[in-house]
């Protein structure tokens, strides 16, 4: 027997399966690929400004390519902002993720359909087996002063009470700061980061139109 179905019902869940579908590859390429985001916080300005427009490489993640000291990279954020001094465990200084959400469906909204997270964009200091100082207002990689042209002219890097400025970076993280370095959470005040938190690098910006092109590292 030849089940028949009305041709308006056909076209409907034609539709139906073009919809998912493209769903699906749109949702496959903002976690895999690419992704836009909105510049909110000055905390790496000059290099960003609030409202600019970027586009986010994913391919960092997707095939763990190894990051690079300056490369601009978003991650998740810490579910501490901040860990007190005497809370500080400077023998392994990683920033806090206490917050994970349980359960696959609640995974995939977290991390794939990122509803509720937080992310940020630092830049790259500090790598696996590194010692991080920051001293006197600048940063100090393994006894040698860092040199860093993207700074604003007479930038001082200061603790900001954090309690992580004299530290090896443990291994598989990395010791992340914002450019501008007195109106930036960052790791001086949560500790490294894991890798496996980073999200993306910084690839280009769109928006404005007159600040086009790949964002400068």
């Amino acid at each position: 027997m030849e089940l028949r179905v009305n041709p308006k019902v056909r076209e409907i869940l034609e539709w139906i399966y073009c919809i998912i579908i493209a769903i699906i590859l749109a949702l496959l390429v903002r976690y895999y690929l690419f992704t836009p985001t909105i510049v909110k916080q000055p905390s790496m300005y000059p290099t960003l400004v609030p409202d600019q427009r970027l586009i986010l490489n994913r391919l960092a993640r997707t095939t763990h390519a190894t990051l690079n000291r300056g490369d601009i990279v978003t991650f998740e954020a810490p579910s501490q902002n901040y860990i007190p001094v005497y809370e500080a465990d400077l023998d392994h200084p990683v920033a806090k993720y206490e917050n994970e959400p349980k359960g696959l469906f609640s995974q995939f909204v977290y991390y794939v359909l990122e509803t509720n997270k937080t992310s940020y964009i630092k830049r790259v200091i500090g790598l696996p087996g590194e010692h991080v100082k920051i001293e006197n207002g600048k940063v100090f990689i393994n006894g040698q002063e860092l040199n860093e042209p993207y700074l604003q002219a007479n930038v001082v890097t200061n603790s900001l009470d954090g309690a992580f400025t004299d530290i090896v970076v443990p291994e598989n993280t990395v010791f992340l700061l914002g450019d501008n370095r007195e109106k930036s959470t960052d790791c001086r005040r949560f500790g490294c980061i894991p890798i496996e938190k980073i999200e993306s690098k910084v690839w280009i910006r769109f928006w404005p139109l007159d600040r086009f092109g790949k964002v400068n590292e």
